[in-house]
């Protein structure tokens, strides 16, 4: 079952320590990288194609991300998946994070379909993934965490996926 606004920034504000920029106290940089692989191999296996894929992202709070091309998909537009390195915590995003305001702007211009998403949230959930839309960690960051120095405005997106160094 998805998670409301407001248990998903609970959930959010729950994982954000501010010692603690880069990676949770009790990250496992092996399971995370065995649950990433099983990520992408589900995709490719939902997909019918080959998804590129980037991992162990230096200098972030970002575990790395997972690319559907874009011949795989309805709409024609590839679909990138971030995992963070906190809390199993995705984002899915139609061509690249930031290209639409989130994806209900992406399907209402025909460049992500319905179905298509509907199988990228299946995987994650089903993985053990915690989806949070796009709009929501596009919002101004409200944590306890020093984000200033790596934004101007800081998001829930600069906390969980964006470069801490």
């Amino acid at each position: 079952m998805a998670m409301s606004e407001t248990e998903l920034l609970a959930l959010l504000r729950e994982l954000d320590d501010p010692e603690r920029l880069e990676w949770p106290l009790y990250y496992d940089p092996a399971a995370t990288g065995l649950a990433f692989g099983g990520l992408v191999r589900r995709l490719e296996a939902d997909f019918g194609a080959s998804c590129e894929s980037e991992r162990d992202t230096q200098d972030s709070s970002a575990y790395g991300r997972v690319h559907v091309p874009a011949d795989a998909t309805v709409c024609g537009t590839r679909i990138v998946v971030c995992v963070s390195r906190f809390g199993s915590l995705a984002e899915v995003c139609a061509d690249n994070p930031g290209a639409f305001l989130g994806t209900n702007e992406a399907r209402e211009e025909g460049a992500l379909d319905p179905a298509d998403l509907a199988t990228v949230e299946r995987a994650l959930a089903e993985l053990g993934y915690v989806s949070v839309p796009e709009e929501l960690m596009e919002s101004d960051y409200e944590g306890p965490s020093a984000l200033e120095h790596f934004a101007r405005r800081p998001t829930w997106w600069t906390r969980f996926f964006g470069t801490v160094w």
